[in-house]
């Protein structure tokens, strides 16, 4: 899922995400809560309509903002209380009220609101934190059963994905996210008690928050076999292109992340030989373009042309290179669920990383 902070996937048109046939994207319910603001989402349709985008949204529940905002934020049994990071005014942030606003986004898919601890953590802290995410998302399950339809936006109904279903309306469904840091039985207990509410999917959190890849991989083996079967499982917050592909081997269905157009802004791009920094001199003089099978909204421009614009700080770079990551990475699952169709993901993933990381061997 591409990353729109606020609204917005950084430096893309929506018809290039819709070229990119880019099926959902993610809001952020924290930033859009302080701007434009909740009233103003509702006044405006939702955020579908107010940022013209007429395919599926998942929105955050502003937990992992909680965890960023660690040295302004009070953590109780009600909720969080934080300074607003844009003028420092008090603000709190409850389970119910992280519903409501996403409810007021008319995402398709919403998420529980939760404490996302720290790495490392204390094993005394770690129990803390899990059992508080759990009641609040017993606390977000029992709101969204009995407020979210109220509260959906007038005529912003969302939409199934797929093409074929004529968008026939359909209700917001509702994301659990296991918890535990990285003790096992924490996740294992985590996972088990989210089951029990019967969410719609299923999210591990607490990844990519400092820990290493193999703490990270630890995290989704200690959570993902104890979760009802046939529901999504979704990884947040990450990653690079081999970490998914081991992630999709371990059960998960679901990634967001800011890596594929956070690193564009900073000149490095995706090819199947591994990332590049499309800044260094080696490619000033570089007729090929990115990768052999470039979109064709890309293929055209030379890796010596991009280089230039970089160096000449136009924001065609950041729009092209942006626009060839999403489409990097995109590709790269449509291919892995090919692969599974065919029977053959092992030797697929095998055969991508092998070529992915030969440059760094």
């Amino acid at each position: 899922m591409p990353v729109g902070t606020q609204g917005s996937v950084k430096t893309l048109h929506p018809e290039e995400l819709r070229l990119l046939d880019a099926e959902i994207i993610l809001g952020n319910t924290y930033h859009l809560w302080l701007r434009p603001g909740q009233d103003t989402l509702r006044e405006m349709g939702g955020l579908h309509r107010f940022s013209t985008w007429d395919r599926p949204i998942l929105t955050d529940s502003g937990g992992f903002q909680v965890w960023s905002l660690s040295k302004t934020r009070r953590i109780t049994e009600e909720g969080v209380h934080f300074q607003n990071h844009l003028d420092g005014s008090p603000a709190l942030l409850t389970p119910e009220k992280s519903m409501e606003i996403q409810a007021t986004l008319g995402s398709d898919i919403a998420m529980v609101f939760d404490e996302c601890p720290p790495y490392p953590c204390e094993r005394n802290y770690a129990e803390q934190s899990t059992d508080l995410t759990t009641r609040w998302a017993e606390r977000c399950r029992k709101w969204h059963e009995e407020h979210s339809a109220l509260h959906f936006p007038s005529g912003q109904e969302t939409t199934t994905p797929d093409s074929n279903s004529g968008n026939s309306p359909v209700r917001q469904l509702c994301f659990g996210i296991v918890q535990g840091s990285s003790y096992p039985d924490l996740r294992e207990s985590s996972a088990r008690a989210l089951g029990a509410l019967d969410f719609d999917g299923y999210a591990v959190g607490g990844v990519s928050v400092g820990e290493p890849e193999e703490e990270m991989f630890h995290a989704i083996d200690n959570s993902e076999p104890f979760l009802p079967t046939g529901k999504p499982r979704y990884a947040m917050g990450l990653g690079t292109p081999p970490q998914m592909l081991e992630m999709i081997a371990r059960g998960v269905d679901m990634f967001d992340c800011v890596h594929p157009t956070r690193s564009a802004r900073h000149g490095l791009a995706f090819t199947h030989d591994g990332p590049i920094h499309i800044k260094n001199a080696r490619f000033e003089r570089d007729p090929s373009p990115l990768t052999e099978d470039c979109h064709p909204h890309v293929a055209g421009f030379s890796r010596a042309y991009l280089r230039h614009l970089f160096k000449a700080g136009e924001m065609l770079a950041l729009r092209l290179l942006s626009f060839h990551n999403l489409d990097f990475y995109l590709r790269l699952m449509r291919s892995a669920r090919e692969a599974i169709s065919a029977g053959n993901f092992v030797e697929f993933q095998a055969s991508f990383c092998e070529r992915y990381n030969h440059q760094n061997k």
